[in-house]
């Protein structure tokens, strides 16, 4: 909880008055900006990866948790090790300790999208019932598919418990910090050559309004939580006024390599792969059967985010130069169209055809 969004969640839920305790874990404690808004919520400093967290749930009579310390970044976890020890044994950990609690009757866990993959043989929309057509090999997508096994497993060992997997698309906003939001602040964004992949956005208050939801409702099940809408990469690129440079894929993995180092922004081969191929989920479980609309669509959500962003270059000046550069290869295509018309053979005299025929 000393991330924004948990932070926000543990706010919102301690302003209910129907809630009767709010308790909030973490192996670090939240910032002054977050304690602010944190109301009657009682932070307790512990580690999913230690049984202690067992006598936290026990001793407090918990009835619903909501799992979201899963991390993203190896460097924010303090390398891929310690990163997989956290996502992976802290959440059989968490899963022990509520199998063990009788008062536990709900469960939520905050996933994502990337459990879906990244490949050129994705389907153009992915269901709740599909599967990767790729299985993630590592990183923060393997980790997430095996924490919804444990999950599910967790759910036939205690049929009781109502567990809720919400797989949110990428989060984008003023005040959260993802992954993706630290690769578009960069100025000048490495994108893959002859690649322009398809995205997918969530804004912060609609993500907040889902977990709220979720953790106070009585939906079960899986279901995808993504913005309507996509956008091209290129897009979103040129709508932040930044420098767009295409890379031959095989140095992207350098690139990457680069930027981890100097602390730009550290994202992994899989997450490479998304900005490849991109991904896109169908959200009409989230609408029908969940019983949300977002607020925000893709575009709307970017469109917020860039009121934090200067921009390195204006994006009515990138617009302009996209339409003239469009405009001179039209009439490029249309030069050639015509010389290519007159160098065309005329066809042959009606009687000249008649003698080929015979």
């Amino acid at each position: 909880m000393s991330r924004w969004l948990g932070g926000a969640l543990a706010a919102e839920l301690a302003a209910d008055p129907t809630i009767e305790r709010v308790i909030g874990v973490d192996t670090v404690p939240p910032s002054p900006a977050v304690l602010r808004r944190l109301g009657r919520t009682e932070f307790v400093r512990a580690d999913i990866r230690n049984p202690l967290i067992g006598k936290v749930i026990a001793a407090a009579s918990v009835d619903t948790v909501v799992h979201m310390n899963i991390s993203s970044t190896p460097a924010g976890s303090g390398g891929r090790t310690p990163m997989k020890e956290l996502n992976v044994i802290g959440t059989m950990q968490l899963l022990a300790a509520c199998q063990a609690a009788p008062s536990v009757q709900r469960f939520v866990l905050k996933s994502t999208s990337a459990v879906y993959g990244a490949s050129s043989r994705d389907p153009a929309v992915f269901t709740e019932k599909m599967h990767a057509r790729q299985v993630p090999s590592g990183g923060f997508a393997k980790d997430s598919v095996d924490i919804e096994g444990y999950v599910r497993s967790f759910g036939r060992r205690r049929p009781d418990v109502d567990i809720a997997v919400l797989r949110f698309t990428n989060f984008i906003g003023p005040r959260i910090d993802s992954l993706l939001t630290g690769f578009l602040r960069m100025p000048v964004v490495p994108t893959a050559l002859g690649y322009d992949a398809r995205v997918q956005l969530l804004h912060e208050d609609d993500a907040l309004s889902v977990l709220t939801r979720a953790t106070t409702g009585d939906f079960v099940g899986t279901v995808n939580v993504g913005g309507e809408g996509t956008l091209l990469l290129s897009q979103a690129i040129r709508r932040l006024g930044r420098v767009e440079v295409p890379i031959p894929t095989p140095a992207l993995g350098s690139v990457g390599r680069i930027s981890r180092r100097f602390g730009f922004v550290d994202y992994s081969p899989e997450q490479m792969r998304f900005l490849n191929f991109g991904r896109v989920v169908d959200t009409t479980v989230l609408r029908t059967d969940f019983g949300f609309t977002p607020r925000y669509s893709t575009t709307e959500a970017l469109a917020d985010y860039a009121t934090t962003v200067p921009p390195v270059v204006s994006p009515g000046l990138v617009e302009s130069t996209s339409s003239r550069l469009r405009a001179a290869l039209g009439r490029v295509g249309d030069t050639a169209a015509a010389v290519g018309e007159r160098l065309r053979p005329a066809p042959p005299a009606p009687g000249l055809r008649a003698v080929q025929d015979a």
